[in-house]
């Protein structure tokens, strides 16, 4: 029986996907570990084991229908690549008619909701909820590390501390309703393994429905689970295992068996034959839901034509599209290389638009620096790159001063006085802050402490009620003097000579930039900027781990100015011109604003067509900020500094619950040389990394974007996407009602509950209407076919995204003409919509 108990568990805890912390917040996608599946069949168990909604909701298709959105040629060519819909017997007027009808597929019962049948449970706190709200607090107390001033001992592990936790919780019983609840907690096993047994023995389920049920009791507690995989995912990355996830399975499920123990009367004898009854039926209600969903699949994928024939449209069609490239001609007069997140591609369309004369490229906001950041004089190391991949290089601020007159042992003794000075000094800042915030916590302070210290609060108070229109601070600076602040320049530690510039040219060969080098290359990282905000982290970025690209761009460019390592890539037939210079900027999506870095170290002759490009930026980002005014309530019409104060007013506020709209409305991913997009205005919707397969002769570039970039922009749009379809489960609610669980952890909506994960609702909904839609990504890629079917015959992961619905891989070629989209197992047919596209699939 152990053997079954164990592969069931396994199973149950392997289809939860992970949640990163506050502070290192990605994008997810909920239903990573269950892309095996097709999606229809994915929606029909979530439905069935929790009540989770994976399709948009019928009331939010049927406004796109009525709204033209979705098109009957739309809806027609959803049907055409749908054969088991229509063999099902549906078609667009029925299609239609169903929007008209809820969707109704009760959840299968867990235990503990039969057994919650007395007369006067309306009046008191449900079972599940009450069950739901001390596995909560447990696990908020036993996994903080940051919040608590006294912490719980831990030795035992999860399971054995909240067996002690909960033997002696007084209110529980009360909370319930359950007298007897004493008498059940009594028959409580002491360890996981023989808590597992007991429960399942109780339940006498069948044994091939365990590994569902147990999936559906990690359901009730989706956060924590969520919060559990996550300690996991991080100790398969050290090759190390983390018991947690099955500690808090063992947890949930015992809670079922321990009510069994206090109900011995009829009506729970009912109850649990009820349960064995509606499990035992599993397989089917699963095969019925998946036959309910067919015409959600169907209006699914009619929202994701929709757009990419709008997508396409704006890409100029095929006769642009397929323009021949144009012969080389003269250099750029700069290059500006930006992250693919979507809100660089406004930014983007503006500075050539502005300055015809700069190229700008695409190319993931890590700048290919797969490090960790220590900041100088801490102990703080953080990843700077998708949560996807563990840190192999260490990045360090040194004190760098600008160059000066005198010999080079002088300049080399001031640094290291200014770097000693520079480490002691933050050291007491720190230390003295630490000493103030703990001061302010002992219980004895509770009124000696405010005060004594009150009026210093005057200010922060003051900030927050009529907030400032300063420009971002830069947290990384903080406990820094401001002598200090200038010369402490992230910068590569610990690797050789020849190591450098492997890593420099496995950069440059990444972005495409291997010759024809601008006098200015500009790496633009991006960062947003927001106050009292729980999930700032993940509008700073959407894959790095909650983190500004700043210390990536500033420590590449540096590297790349190093004449020694220039010689090393000279000799790699990679040539960069001695007047070239790379610079590190940032783009704070916020108030989109750039900020350059490191000036004061560039030669005259780069200072000068830094401040040209100064120029550019400034006249770009004002008409993004133009383009985003609308969206924000702002009217666009407000002259140049006043729209930017309002910008930097909205940012700074306290009370302020939309920032910035962060990836709302990400809908495609572009691998394709930027000439493809470049005169597209695709509204901030798009990823776009530069790709020419003209020099990727044998195809390793393509497979490094799809097995990376192509990854984070799933995972990024299908966090939107669920918390979109699913606000209530795989959202976290209401910002306003938020409070931080750990320090870091996660939130709760309220003051309890499970933790919730994902979105909030602020952040995709504007009070009256959805700012995202939630369409399936779209990979626009121009490569041959047989170099991406190459690729997914090598990668099970992207082969299952493709092939079970998670995504859509439309494929350029310009040898060929028109775009193909990949349908079914291996198929690629034309794209296209009415008419044509039925006889394609047919």
């Amino acid at each position: 029986m152990q053997a079954g108990i164990d592969a069931a568990c396994a199973r149950a805890c392997a289809a939860v996907a992970p949640a990163w912390p506050l502070d290192r917040a990605i994008a997810v996608n909920p239903h990573w570990h269950r892309i095996e599946r097709p999606v229809r069949e994915v929606a029909a168990r979530m439905a069935l084991l929790a009540g989770i909604r994976v399709f948009p909701g019928r009331d939010q298709l049927r406004a796109a229908w009525e709204s033209g959105r979705i098109r009957e040629q739309d809806l027609r060519a959803a049907l055409a690549r749908l054969p088991q819909a229509v063999e099902a017997g549906w078609n667009p007027e029925r299609c239609v008619a169903a929007l008209g009808k809820p969707l109704a597929l009760p959840a299968l019962p867990l235990l503990i909701d039969l057994l919650d049948d007395q007369p006067r449970r309306h009046a008191r706190l449900a079972w599940r909820d009450a069950v739901t709200h001390q596995v909560s607090q447990t696990c908020a107390a036993y996994f903080d590390r940051l919040q608590a001033d006294w912490q719980p001992g831990r030795g035992q592990g999860l399971y054995a501390f909240w067996r002690d936790t909960i033997g002696h919780d007084h209110g529980i019983a009360l909370l319930m309703g359950l007298p007897g609840l004493p008498r059940g907690l009594g028959a409580l096993p002491p360890t996981r393994a023989d808590a597992e047994a007991w429960a399942l023995q109780r339940l006498d389920l069948p044994e091939a429905v365990w590994a569902d049920y147990l999936e559906a009791v990690l359901l009730s507690l989706q956060g924590w689970a969520s919060w559990c995989a996550y300690l996991g995912w991080q100790a398969r990355l050290e090759g190390r295992e983390d018991p947690h996830l099955r500690d808090l399975l063992a947890i949930r499920l015992a809670w079922g068996a321990i009510l069994l123990e206090c109900k011995a009367d009829a009506p729970s004898q009912q109850a649990f034959a009820e349960v064995q009854s509606a499990w035992s039926e599993a397989p089917r209600s699963l095969e019925r839901a998946s036959r309910e969903l067919l015409p959600d699949e169907v209006w699914q994928l009619a929202l994701d034509i929709g757009y990419q024939r709008e997508l396409l449209g704006r890409l100029g069609g095929s006769a642009a599209l397929f323009a021949t490239p144009a012969e080389a001609g003269e250099l750029p007069q700069a290059q500006a290389v930006f992250c693919i997140d979507v809100r660089s591609e406004p930014l983007r369309r503006a500075l050539e638009a502005v300055w015809p004369g700069v190229n700008t490229h695409g190319f993931a906001g890590f700048f290919g620096l797969p490090a960790a950041y220590t900041p100088l004089g801490t102990e703080a190391r953080r990843p700077q790159l998708p949560g996807l991949l563990a840190p192999s290089v260490e990045l360090s601020e040194l004190v760098v001063p600008a160059p000066a007159q005198g010999a080079e042992a002088a300049r080399s003794a001031e640094a290291s006085t200014l770097d000693r000075r520079a480490r002691a000094s933050r050291r007491r800042s720190l230390a003295a802050a630490r000493q103030r915030d703990g001061a302010s916590r002992w219980p004895a302070a509770a009124f000696s402490y405010v005060e004594a210290a009150g009026y210093t609060y005057l200010g922060a108070l003051a900030r927050a009620i009529l907030p400032s229109t300063r420009a971002r601070d830069n947290d990384d600076l903080s406990g820094l003097g401001a002598r200090y602040r200038p010369v402490c320049r992230p910068s590569l530690i610990g690797l050789d000579p020849q190591a450098r510039v492997d890593l420099a040219a496995r950069v440059l060969g990444a972005m495409g930039l291997k010759r024809d080098f601008a006098p200015l290359v500009l790496l633009v990282a991006h960062a947003s900027q927001s106050r009292n905000n729980a999930h700032a982290a993940a509008l700073d970025c959407g894959a790095c781990c909650g983190n500004s690209g700043e210390a990536n761009a500033r420590a590449l460019a540096r590297l790349l100015n190093e004449p020694e390592l220039r010689e090393g890539l000279r000799q790699r037939g990679i040539d960069i011109a001695p007047h070239t210079v790379f610079v590190a900027a940032l783009h704070n999506t916020t108030t989109d604003e750039v900020e350059g870095f490191d000036l004061d170290l560039l030669p005259a002759q780069a200072r000068a067509a830094w401040e040209r490009m100064r120029a550019a930026l400034d006249h770009a980002c004002d008409q993004v900020r133009r383009e985003r005014a609308p969206g924000l309530g702002l009217d666009a019409r407000l002259p140049n500094p006043e729209l930017l104060r309002a910008l930097r007013r909205r940012a700074n506020d306290a009370a302020q619950t939309r920032p910035e709209w962060g990836l709302a409305g990400n809908a495609a991913l572009i691998l394709a040389p930027r000439q493809r997009s470049r005169a597209a205005v695709l509204d901030g919707r798009s990823f776009l990394h530069d790709y020419d397969c003209a020099q990727d002769a044998d195809g390793s570039l393509l497979e490094a974007l799809m097995t990376a970039p192509l990854l984070v922009a799933h995972w990024i749009n299908w966090q939107y996407h669920a918390s979109t379809c699913e606000p209530e489960r795989l959202g976290s609610g209401n910002k306003l009602l938020h409070n931080v669980v750990g320090g870091n952890i996660g939130v709760f909506e309220g003051n309890g509950g499970d933790l919730r994960i994902g979105l909030s609702r602020q952040s995709l909904h504007d009070g009256r209407r959805w700012i995202h839609e939630p369409v399936r990504l779209s990979a626009v890629i121009e490569a041959p076919e047989a170099s991406i079917d190459g690729v997914l015959e090598r990668h099970a992961v992207l082969r299952q995204l493709a092939d079970n619905g998670w995504l859509h891989l439309l494929r350029v070629d310009p040898q060929q003409g028109g775009v193909w989209q990949r349908l079914g197992r291996g198929r690629w047919l034309p794209w296209e919509t009415g008419p044509a596209a039925e006889r394609s699939a047919a």
